[in-house]
């Protein structure tokens, strides 16, 4: 009779063996189910790949038949993209019905449900962008290539997606912003209307005639070709400086684009800088004023001079 222990040391053997044979059949099973899916799993790509071309063939018709027509481009991106996700999402559905046995489209809708309150908390702020570029779509406070302001950020405007917003920095850098931040904030869109006005502050002296200065600088402005003719420049005096008369000039442009404002600003400095120079009119410095009689700069004076003494003394020695 085999003793305890060699029975023991059998049993432990034997429940190896058949948990192997157990681990064995069943990664076996597994594979042979893989492999007899895998037809499907290929139908399931094709029928993807078939509604994703169908997609993009639907953005195509789109852009052709209602781009040259529909005023707001927006829209029609807006209808593009909501399309297009709407095909794939269809497609989608019918590979998870090809690929998975016993799929259908009620129980995705019923675990989504069930999950609704935690897939609202994780996806808030995705959702809340979604929402928002499609209101910044449909409600088109600006283009793509308008130049706006949003925050600390400038530039212009590059691409309009459904989560997020793409500008271009002046400085060529590129910017991602939140739709939501977008649609909740304060925006500037430098480039909505045709006209934009600038304005460059101009000091000149106490001793000069206001009159004359407006008047050199106005002859100035009409120099200057990229001043607006369709709207009045205008000079004003807007207070008294610590050494000069403040000046403010302000003038219109055509094309509010931020290269044209660089230039336009640079060439009406130059322009009036000419005419005050030809005209004599002084552009004057700062100037500050150093009381000497205070008793203070007296006793600075004194405590300098005490400290030179000794050292004019030694030299004098030598």
């Amino acid at each position: 009779m085999p003793t305890p222990d060699v029975s023991r040391l059998s049993n432990t053997l034997t429940d190896g063996v058949t948990v192997y044979q157990q681990v064995v059949y069943t990664t076996q099973d597994l594979a042979i189910g893989f492999i007899e899916r895998i037809p499907y799993f290929v139908a399931a790509l094709i029928v993807l790949g078939i509604f994703w071309l169908l997609s993009i063939i639907f953005k195509k018709v789109v852009h052709k038949t209602l781009g040259a027509r529909v005023r707001h481009q927006n829209l029609v991106k807006v209808f593009q993209r909501i399309g297009g996700a709407l095909i794939l999402f269809i497609g989608f559905m019918i590979a998870m019905v090809v690929a998975i046995p016993g799929f259908t489209p009620a129980k995705l809708i019923g675990a989504l449900g069930i999950g609704s309150v935690a897939i609202g908390f994780a996806f808030k702020d995705i959702f809340q962008n979604l929402l928002s570029g499609i209101l910044l779509l449909i409600s088109e406070p600006f283009r793509i290539g308008d130049q706006i302001v949003s925050g600390d950020y400038e530039g212009t405007v590059e691409d309009i997606k459904i989560r997020a917003t793409t500008i271009r920095t002046y400085d060529g850098r590129q910017v991602v912003i939140p739709n939501s931040d977008l649609y909740t904030s304060a925006l500037t869109v430098n480039t909505a209307y045709k006209q934009r006005r600038l304005q460059v502050e101009v000091g000149i002296g106490y001793e000069d005639d206001i009159e004359e200065a407006k008047a050199e600088i106005l002859r100035a402005l009409d120099k200057a070709d990229s001043v607006s003719t369709k709207a009045q420049p205008s000079v004003i005096a807007t207070g008294f400086g610590g050494s000069s008369i403040d000046l403010t000039v302000r003038w219109f442009i055509e094309d509010g684009t931020q290269a044209n404002k660089v230039a336009s600003i640079h060439q009406v400095i130059v322009e009036i800088k000419k005419v005050l120079d030809a005209a004599g009119v002084n552009i004057p410095f700062p100037i500050r004023t150093i009381d000497l009689s205070d008793p203070s700069v007296s006793a600075i004076v004194d405590k300098m001079q005490a400290q030179q003494a000794p050292a004019t003394d030694q030299q004098t020695a030598k």
